[in-house]
């Protein structure tokens, strides 16, 4: 046991520690001084300015959401509610290609950067003026953001229906050689939407092997995550492979029903990669997708749900088909009305979700989309859906484990430092939750409602919520790529 006789700002005392190793459960202090842990263990009469009586609730380290697209509510929305309330401290942003830097845009940008925010947002040519602004006004989390390939393919290029010649590679290089001395922790793709999904397997890897001697992580939106998983999965993995650089699969999923099931073949290969590179993967804990209004993917799922639209606001949170119904035209023809527009979808497999999720190197991301008139539950409920629904009620794995999903592995995969555990000498973000009433209140219906059961969060030993209520600092950091 770790103890301390000096004193520190906070305590917290007879806490049911999860320190986001995997390790079992133990019934300990833990100090705090400045934004770090500086002690665990038992700590007897150690002096502090700010006890919490833990009392067993759950002392975990703050969540790391590994699939975020919060790149312009960071700094539009700083209090970042629906992150804080279920409680994440860490987001990584610049998920499926989409980052707001490096682009100026004279007009939207195509979907799906859409959904990142209007035109007003992308106005940061690089992201030191992107971070500069984060540290001018802090959120209150952290952020660790990667540089996005759709992003740079629209800044590059003058027509997206095609590969980049050598030339517009040639700028693609040097934006995402800034984008990599500002301090991004990753370079990601989106491959199965239309402003990416003309770029060869060639175009990438000549863009990876940038990333990978500075320490980048790769993580892909593949190609195709339906009939042809299997073919996206091998591309994944020689483009990385190429390269030398640590891959990461975006929110793994065999949609449609014909794959139903393909979950226990695509592990198998992932796997299988694993004995020859670094692969890890990331998951949602729900059976819908959310993303623009595509018609490839209405006429694949069972149900949709529009979550924005900018010339029918008036429609978010209803089912296509009634809308379709209401002005007696297809589906089809109602997405053309309806768009720019983002929706969500039904078209997973619960067995799928859960075997998915078990995976021993999958993460957790929520996948969320804040701008969103009528979001996915997700953006607010997928951590406390995992410890709750998936941990507690179905049992499909320990506490410990998916908080280990959530944390450890995560800090671990995405190289951030000092994060990630409950250990002495990390930084002090933390959260105390109640394990047996933590679950997502968020629905389909009802998708932005904070979550049950979290008592305290700490971001860099700042309080931001306590006893369930939010406070007003915004301690969050941008944090950097480390070596």
């Amino acid at each position: 046991m770790e103890s301390t006789s000096t004193p520190c700002d906070a305590v917290f005392r007879r806490a049911r520690v999860i320190d986001g190793t995997g390790a079992p459960t133990r019934m300990c202090d833990v100090a705090v001084g400045g934004d770090r842990i500086i002690s665990v263990g038992d700590l007897g009469d150690i002096a502090a300015k700010n006890v919490i009586e833990a009392d067993g609730l759950v002392l975990a380290p703050g969540f790391i959401d590994v699939h975020a697209h919060d790149d312009a509510v960071l700094l539009t929305s700083p209090a970042m509610s629906p992150k804080l309330t279920q409680g994440v401290t860490t987001v990584v942003t610049g998920n499926c290609g989409l980052s707001i830097p490096p682009l100026v845009a004279r007009q939207l940008p195509p979907a799906p950067l859409e959904q990142l925010g209007d035109q007003s947002v992308f106005r940061f040519a690089k992201f030191a003026d992107y971070f500069r602004a984060l540290e001018d006004s802090p959120p209150a989390i952290n952020v660790a953001p990667m540089v996005g390939h759709t992003t740079l393919r629209v800044a590059a290029m003058d027509a997206l229906d095609r590969p980049a010649t050598r030339g517009e590679i040639g700028a693609m290089s040097r934006m995402l050689e800034e984008a990599l001395d500002a301090g991004v922790v990753g370079f990601s793709t989106g491959l199965f939407y239309p402003p990416a999904r003309p770029a060869p397997a060639a175009e990438i890897v000549e863009l990876l092997k940038i990333a990978a001697p500075r320490g980048a992580v790769y993580t892909t939106h593949m190609r195709d995550e339906g009939d042809d998983v299997d073919k996206s999965l091998v591309e994944s993995f020689e483009s990385a492979r190429a390269a030398g650089i640590s891959l990461v699969i975006s929110h793994h999923k065999t949609q449609f029903k014909r794959n139903f099931g393909r979950s226990t073949a695509t592990l198998g290969m992932i796997d299988e990669a694993r004995l020859r590179q670094k692969v890890s993967l990331d998951v949602y804990p729900y059976i819908a997708g959310s993303t623009s209004l595509l018609p490839e993917l209405v006429k694949k799922s069972d149900r949709v749900i529009i979550t924005f639209s900018e010339p029918h606001p008036e429609f978010k949170g209803r089912d296509l088909t009634e809308i379709a119904e209401m002005w007696k035209c297809s589906p089809v023809e109602a997405v053309d009305r309806l768009t720019p527009a983002g929706a969500i979808y039904f078209n997973l497999a619960e067995e799928d979700v859960r075997r998915i999720l078990c995976h021993s190197h999958c993460m957790v991301g929520s996948d969320g989309i804040p701008q969103q008139g009528s979001p996915h539950p997700r953006l607010w409920g997928t951590f406390p859906r995992v410890l709750g629904h998936y941990s507690r009620d179905l049992g499909l794995m320990s506490i410990e484990t998916a908080i280990h999903k959530m944390t450890g592995l995560s800090a671990d995969v995405f190289r951030i430092k000092d994060r990630g555990r409950v250990q002495t000498g990390y930084y002090a973000d933390l959260v105390l939750f109640d394990s047996a009433t933590i679950a997502d209140t968020a629905t389909f219906e009802n998708p932005s409602q904070p979550a049950a059961g979290i008592r305290f969060v700490m971001v860099n030993g700042t309080i931001v919520l306590d006893a369930g209520q939010q406070g007003a600092a915004r301690p969050g950091r941008v944090l950097r790529r480390t070596a």
